[in-house]
């Protein structure tokens, strides 16, 4: 985990109305996710698939603990790097994952091989919180690993 003190700034401490502004607007998008019937597992599982590919080490660290305060299992969560061939995840997991990876790796748009498992699963409303929580994940990533010194 980056430790706060060897980061090149405080992004919050720097611009505290805009990071607070990212905070509200994460916070309404999980709200929005859980009235339209998403689990929070699965939000969670979403926000850590994609921190493991940016290789954001906070992130995974704070993702995986509220999975596991949302019920998830350590065993699932040691499984999540491979969950393509793990048979610890459902139909509808798979599907939100490839989905979360597709836009997390984006490269010219999401393919319909990766977008279209998603509307098996879920409905309009529920794609979109996914979108946005997939998104929203990823902007902290960026913040996140942009303040963290390389060699």
């Amino acid at each position: 985990m980056t430790d706060v003190t060897s980061l090149r700034f405080d992004i919050g401490g720097t611009t505290p109305t805009t990071f607070t502004a990212l905070h509200q607007l994460s916070r309404d998008a999980e709200d929005l996710a859980r009235q339209a019937g998403l689990d929070a597992r699965l939000i969670e599982l979403v926000r850590l698939r994609a921190s493991q590919i940016n290789g954001c080490g906070y992130c995974q660290q704070l993702h995986s603990k509220q999975a596991l305060d949302s019920g998830e299992s350590e065993h699932r969560l040691r499984e999540l790097a491979n969950w393509a061939e793990s048979e610890h995840f459902t139909a509808a997991e798979r599907a939100a994952l490839r989905l979360a990876e597709s836009i997390t790796r984006l490269s010219g748009g999401v393919p319909d091989a990766d977008y279209l498992p998603a509307t098996e699963h879920f409905d309009r409303t529920q794609i979109v919180c996914l979108v946005w929580t997939v998104s929203l994940i990823n902007t902290y990533n960026r913040l996140a690993i942009s303040m963290v010194p390389t060699a």
